[in-house]
């Protein structure tokens, strides 16, 4: 069905995806700052209806959990209107079912954060995190869906994308993923660094992992670091994050090449592949600093934002390349 291009929705879907963006680094701030049991009630805060906070009261951990608390509130208000908008003035109806589901996964979204504080289970941080990647795409894919670019390009010739690169880009991806569920279960481990040496790891390319050299690790950690300790279920995870990392880097570069080869140079998919790449880098760089910096918040923070963009730019190259080939076809 034909639709027409709607610029004040268009934008309000922007506006909910860079929110959810800024969501997803300010729970990466949260939990790098331990903040996540700063407030030990939900959905009140100490007591207090959570927008009727006291702003003097606003201190340490507190106020980076409060933030979070009302920035999610935020987007489940503008993704509750976006849902609705879309079903009223969209003739579209899978985009109208997209919105829908959007609703209902900030609705989980938020329910998984509040138990995880009710019930005090740690573990519950890691499908928080997950679902709040999966739900960046998906407003983030809404955006695509009602932008200039999608109608347009339906009436302009394009250039079909090879299934052998779609697929490859894809599979990236879903590793990238799974690369973040990774990541989130070694945040929420909330051992500090289990390996607090790069390139190597505890001096080595694969590091011991007996009862004797855990202890070692545990009796001889940097006097700084905070956090249980260190287990060879955390090392080993953290190892195969590594190992993740170096596929993940290569992947995104191959993706570069074919895109070149087969797209041209000057095909604009080609060069977001390229931009892809530059992320991957800034990733794996911000990785080591985090290491090096002992887990600096800020830096473990830029770390998970810039993982966040990876998956995300990802997901955008495998859309835009179905829908061009698709009206190629």
């Amino acid at each position: 069905m034909n639709h027409k291009y709607q610029p004040a929705l268009f934008w309000f879907a922007v506006l909910n995806a860079v929110a959810t963006f800024l969501l997803i680094g300010l729970g990466g701030l949260v939990t790098s700052h331990e903040a996540g049991m700063s407030v030990p009630d939900w959905p009140t805060t100490y007591g207090y209806n959570m927008f009727f906070f006291p702003l003097d009261k606003w201190v340490g951990g507190i106020f980076y959990e409060h933030s979070h608390r009302l920035l999610a509130s935020a987007v489940g208000f503008l993704t509750t209107i976006l849902a609705v908008w879309l079903w009223l003035k969209d003739p579209r109806k899978w985009l109208s079912w997209l919105g829908v589901a959007a609703f209902l996964l900030v609705i989980l979204q938020g329910v998984l954060g509040g138990l995880r504080v009710r019930w005090q289970l740690d573990w519950l941080g890691v499908p928080h995190g997950a679902i709040a990647q999966a739900f960046l795409v998906l407003t983030c894919a809404i955006a695509l869906f009602t932008s200039r670019w999608w109608k347009n390009s339906a009436t302009e010739k394009q250039v079909p994308v090879r299934a052998a690169l779609r697929g490859h880009v894809l599979a990236v991806t879903l590793v990238i993923f799974a690369q973040l569920i990774i990541a989130a279960t070694m945040r929420h481990q909330h051992a500090g660094l289990a390996i607090w040496d790069f390139p190597l790891a505890h001096g080595r390319v694969w590091p011991v992992t007996t009862p004797e050299a855990i202890a070692g690790y545990n009796a001889h950690r940097p006097a700084n670091t905070i956090g249980n300790p260190v287990t060879a279920f955390q090392i080993n995870l953290q190892m195969l994050h590594r190992l993740v990392a170096v596929a993940l880097f290569l992947g995104v570069a191959a993706a570069g090449f074919i895109a070149r080869k087969r797209l041209g140079g000057a095909d604009w998919l080609t060069k977001f592949a390229w931009f892809w790449f530059v992320l991957l880098t800034l990733q794996v760089f911000l990785g080591a600093a985090t290491i090096w910096s002992n887990k600096a918040a800020d830096v473990a923070t830029g770390h998970v934002m810039v993982g966040a963009l990876s998956l995300l730019v990802g997901a955008l190259w495998w859309l835009v390349a179905v829908r061009r080939t698709r009206l190629a076809a």
